[in-house]
Protein backbone atom coordinates (compact mmCIF):
# COMPACT_ATOMS: atom_id res chain seq x y z
CA UNK A 1 0.00 0.00 0.00
CA UNK A 2 1.24 3.46 -0.75
CA UNK A 3 1.35 5.87 1.70
CA UNK A 4 -0.41 9.11 1.58
CA UNK A 5 2.02 11.96 2.95
CA UNK A 6 0.08 14.64 5.19
CA UNK A 7 1.07 17.50 1.86
CA UNK A 8 -0.01 14.98 -0.93
CA UNK A 9 -3.72 14.53 1.91
CA UNK A 10 -3.86 18.61 2.30
CA UNK A 11 -3.10 19.07 -1.70
CA UNK A 12 -6.40 16.79 -2.62
CA UNK A 13 -8.74 18.71 -0.72
CA UNK A 14 -7.82 21.85 -1.44
CA UNK A 15 -8.82 20.41 -5.24
CA UNK A 16 -11.75 18.60 -4.12
CA UNK A 17 -13.24 19.73 -1.19
CA UNK A 18 -15.43 22.63 -0.84
CA UNK A 19 -14.65 24.74 2.02
CA UNK A 20 -15.91 28.62 0.52
CA UNK A 21 -18.96 29.70 0.53
CA UNK A 22 -20.45 32.71 -0.43
CA UNK A 23 -21.71 34.92 2.41
CA UNK A 24 -23.39 38.40 1.15
CA UNK A 25 -23.38 40.77 -2.19
CA UNK A 26 -24.24 44.16 -2.92
CA UNK A 27 -23.65 46.52 -6.02
CA UNK A 28 -20.70 48.42 -5.96
CA UNK A 29 -20.38 51.80 -7.72
CA UNK A 30 -16.78 52.40 -8.49
CA UNK A 31 -15.24 54.99 -11.15
CA UNK A 32 -14.95 52.45 -13.36
CA UNK A 33 -18.14 51.93 -13.46
CA UNK A 34 -21.01 49.34 -11.65
CA UNK A 35 -19.81 45.84 -10.41
CA UNK A 36 -21.92 43.47 -8.02
CA UNK A 37 -19.27 42.87 -5.23
CA UNK A 38 -20.25 39.17 -3.84
CA UNK A 39 -18.18 38.12 -0.56
CA UNK A 40 -16.81 34.47 0.30
CA UNK A 41 -16.30 32.98 3.86
CA UNK A 42 -13.09 30.66 3.79
CA UNK A 43 -14.07 27.59 6.09
CA UNK A 44 -10.71 26.72 6.72
CA UNK A 45 -9.67 29.94 8.29
CA UNK A 46 -12.38 32.14 8.70
CA UNK A 47 -10.80 34.91 6.24
CA UNK A 48 -13.23 36.73 3.54
CA UNK A 49 -12.26 37.12 0.23
CA UNK A 50 -14.23 39.36 -2.73
CA UNK A 51 -15.01 39.35 -6.44
CA UNK A 52 -16.17 42.15 -8.01
CA UNK A 53 -18.80 41.45 -10.97
CA UNK A 54 -20.19 42.30 -14.19
CA UNK A 55 -21.66 41.33 -16.87
CA UNK A 56 -23.37 37.66 -17.26
CA UNK A 57 -22.47 34.52 -19.09
CA UNK A 58 -22.64 30.84 -19.25
CA UNK A 59 -20.83 28.08 -19.25
CA UNK A 60 -18.71 28.16 -22.45
CA UNK A 61 -18.20 31.46 -21.98
CA UNK A 62 -14.52 32.43 -21.69
CA UNK A 63 -14.62 35.09 -19.38
CA UNK A 64 -11.89 37.88 -18.21
CA UNK A 65 -10.49 37.29 -14.78
CA UNK A 66 -8.67 38.67 -13.04
CA UNK A 67 -6.92 36.74 -9.80
CA UNK A 68 -5.42 40.08 -7.70
CA UNK A 69 -3.58 39.34 -4.35
CA UNK A 70 -4.46 41.64 -1.94
CA UNK A 71 -2.04 44.90 -1.09
CA UNK A 72 -3.07 46.67 1.35
CA UNK A 73 0.42 49.31 0.46
CA UNK A 74 -0.35 49.27 -3.11
CA UNK A 75 -4.10 49.01 -3.49
CA UNK A 76 -4.85 51.05 -0.70
CA UNK A 77 -2.19 53.58 0.21
CA UNK A 78 -1.08 54.07 -2.84
CA UNK A 79 2.31 52.56 -2.40
CA UNK A 80 5.25 52.94 -5.62
CA UNK A 81 6.97 50.00 -4.51
CA UNK A 82 5.36 47.52 -6.31
CA UNK A 83 2.87 47.53 -9.46
CA UNK A 84 -0.01 45.78 -7.31
CA UNK A 85 -2.63 48.64 -7.38
CA UNK A 86 -1.48 50.13 -11.08
CA UNK A 87 -2.54 46.02 -12.14
CA UNK A 88 -5.94 46.37 -9.97
CA UNK A 89 -6.87 49.60 -11.71
CA UNK A 90 -5.58 48.45 -14.87
CA UNK A 91 -7.91 45.18 -14.22
CA UNK A 92 -11.01 46.79 -13.39
CA UNK A 93 -10.70 49.03 -16.28
CA UNK A 94 -10.57 46.83 -18.85
CA UNK A 95 -13.24 44.66 -17.38
CA UNK A 96 -15.78 47.39 -17.24
CA UNK A 97 -14.48 48.45 -21.16
CA UNK A 98 -15.45 44.86 -22.12
CA UNK A 99 -18.63 44.84 -19.78
CA UNK A 100 -18.08 41.32 -19.24
CA UNK A 101 -15.76 39.49 -16.07
CA UNK A 102 -14.46 39.32 -12.81
CA UNK A 103 -11.74 40.31 -10.15
CA UNK A 104 -11.34 37.88 -7.48
CA UNK A 105 -9.62 39.80 -4.50
CA UNK A 106 -7.76 37.08 -2.29
CA UNK A 107 -6.47 38.03 0.94
CA UNK A 108 -3.25 36.44 0.69
CA UNK A 109 -0.77 39.76 1.69
CA UNK A 110 2.42 39.84 0.33
CA UNK A 111 2.56 36.78 -1.94
CA UNK A 112 0.27 34.70 0.99
CA UNK A 113 3.14 35.76 3.96
CA UNK A 114 0.58 38.57 5.95
CA UNK A 115 1.08 41.96 6.22
CA UNK A 116 3.65 41.91 9.68
CA UNK A 117 5.83 39.94 7.60
CA UNK A 118 5.69 42.05 4.61
CA UNK A 119 6.83 44.78 6.98
CA UNK A 120 10.13 43.26 7.75
CA UNK A 121 10.58 41.96 4.07
CA UNK A 122 10.74 46.14 3.09
CA UNK A 123 13.04 46.54 5.88
CA UNK A 124 15.25 43.73 4.57
CA UNK A 125 14.88 45.26 1.06
CA UNK A 126 15.70 48.80 2.15
CA UNK A 127 19.15 47.37 3.76
CA UNK A 128 20.03 46.06 -0.17
CA UNK A 129 17.97 42.57 -0.35
CA UNK A 130 15.81 41.95 -3.37
CA UNK A 131 12.29 40.77 -2.73
CA UNK A 132 12.89 36.83 -2.85
CA UNK A 133 16.22 37.24 -0.59
CA UNK A 134 14.11 39.13 1.97
CA UNK A 135 11.29 36.79 2.48
CA UNK A 136 13.78 33.66 2.44
CA UNK A 137 15.71 35.87 5.00
CA UNK A 138 12.45 35.41 7.01
CA UNK A 139 11.84 31.81 6.35
CA UNK A 140 9.25 32.19 3.64
CA UNK A 141 9.15 30.59 0.07
CA UNK A 142 9.13 33.25 -2.47
CA UNK A 143 5.74 33.03 -3.04
CA UNK A 144 3.45 31.43 -0.53
CA UNK A 145 0.10 31.47 -2.25
CA UNK A 146 -2.17 29.01 -3.27
CA UNK A 147 -5.03 29.19 -5.65
CA UNK A 148 -7.55 27.09 -4.43
CA UNK A 149 -9.93 29.92 -2.76
CA UNK A 150 -9.71 31.79 -5.91
CA UNK A 151 -10.90 28.92 -8.07
CA UNK A 152 -13.89 27.72 -5.78
CA UNK A 153 -15.02 31.81 -5.62
CA UNK A 154 -14.66 31.46 -9.66
CA UNK A 155 -16.53 28.42 -9.90
CA UNK A 156 -18.97 29.37 -7.69
CA UNK A 157 -19.46 32.32 -10.19
CA UNK A 158 -20.36 29.47 -13.07
CA UNK A 159 -16.94 30.13 -14.53
CA UNK A 160 -15.54 27.44 -15.96
CA UNK A 161 -13.44 28.95 -19.05
CA UNK A 162 -11.28 31.75 -18.40
CA UNK A 163 -9.25 34.09 -20.26
CA UNK A 164 -6.40 35.01 -17.27
CA UNK A 165 -5.74 38.64 -17.00
CA UNK A 166 -2.26 37.81 -15.26
CA UNK A 167 1.94 38.04 -16.25
CA UNK A 168 2.83 35.12 -13.71
CA UNK A 169 2.94 31.51 -15.45
CA UNK A 170 2.27 30.25 -11.64
CA UNK A 171 -1.35 31.22 -12.11
CA UNK A 172 -2.16 30.29 -15.46
CA UNK A 173 -0.34 26.55 -14.58
CA UNK A 174 -2.08 26.36 -11.14
CA UNK A 175 -6.08 27.18 -12.10
CA UNK A 176 -6.23 24.39 -14.08
CA UNK A 177 -5.60 21.77 -11.38
CA UNK A 178 -9.01 22.68 -9.87
CA UNK A 179 -10.88 22.02 -13.02
CA UNK A 180 -10.54 25.67 -14.82
CA UNK A 181 -10.03 25.60 -18.34
CA UNK A 182 -7.66 29.14 -19.55
CA UNK A 183 -8.25 29.61 -22.90
CA UNK A 184 -6.37 33.00 -23.28
CA UNK A 185 -3.56 34.64 -20.87
CA UNK A 186 -3.54 38.17 -21.24
CA UNK A 187 -0.90 40.31 -20.20
CA UNK A 188 -1.23 42.29 -17.29
CA UNK A 189 1.79 45.05 -17.55
CA UNK A 190 1.81 48.65 -16.21
CA UNK A 191 4.67 50.94 -16.77
CA UNK A 192 7.67 50.81 -14.25
CA UNK A 193 8.59 53.66 -12.28
CA UNK A 194 11.89 54.04 -10.48
CA UNK A 195 10.59 52.94 -7.23
CA UNK A 196 9.51 49.78 -8.67
CA UNK A 197 11.71 48.78 -11.30
CA UNK A 198 13.85 46.31 -9.10
CA UNK A 199 11.10 44.42 -7.83
CA UNK A 200 10.05 44.06 -11.33
CA UNK A 201 12.92 42.91 -12.30
CA UNK A 202 13.73 40.73 -9.53
CA UNK A 203 9.96 39.44 -10.52
CA UNK A 204 11.01 38.56 -14.26
CA UNK A 205 14.08 37.43 -13.31
CA UNK A 206 13.62 35.16 -10.55
CA UNK A 207 10.11 33.88 -10.75
CA UNK A 208 9.41 33.66 -14.20
CA UNK A 209 6.83 37.08 -14.43
CA UNK A 210 6.52 37.58 -18.18
CA UNK A 211 7.38 41.10 -18.33
CA UNK A 212 8.72 42.94 -20.87
CA UNK A 213 9.63 46.35 -18.29
CA UNK A 214 8.52 48.64 -20.88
Amino acid sequence: MKLIIIADLIAYRLQHDRFVHREAEAQLPTRHGPFRMVAYRSNADDSTHLALVTGTWDAQTAVLVRVHSECLTGDVLGSLRCDCGDQLQAALTRIASEGQGVVVYVRQEGRGIGLLNKIKAYALQDAGKDTIEANELLGFPPDAREYSVAAQIIADLGIRRIRLLTNNPLKESALPAYGLEIVERIPLEVPPRPENIRYLQTKRDKLGHLLTME
